[in-house]
């Protein structure tokens, strides 16, 4: 069923934080409701909705990474492809920026 997948170390992690980000979420919005407010994003967004733009950016975060990590190697004269650790740490630096000041 998953055989599409490169479940590697660092994708395992990721997908493990996506689950434990919306299960901490749910129970967050259970005890307190969220309210509408303005960041720095140019609409009005609640923590779910920041929740979901950060996860998007996340994700376009690691794609940008995967497409780019050849050319990388090549422009810094690497033996070897930048760890993916990277792109993750990038990723979700961005996903909590945007859930705190977005």
């Amino acid at each position: 069923m998953f055989e599409w997948m490169a479940w590697t170390t660092p994708v395992a992690v990721f997908f493990a934080c996506i689950v434990l980000m919306l299960i901490g979420m749910t129970v967050w919005e259970i005890r307190s409701p969220t309210v509408e407010r303005r960041g720095f994003l140019p609409i009005a967004t609640t923590r779910g909705d920041r929740l979901f733009i950060g996860l998007l950016s996340a994700a376009y975060v690691n794609l940008l990474f995967v497409g780019v990590s050849e050319k990388l190697m090549e422009w810094m004269q690497l033996e070897e492809e930048p760890s993916i650790w990277i792109s993750f740490g990038l990723s979700m630096a961005l996903l909590a920026l945007i859930m705190r000041k977005g």
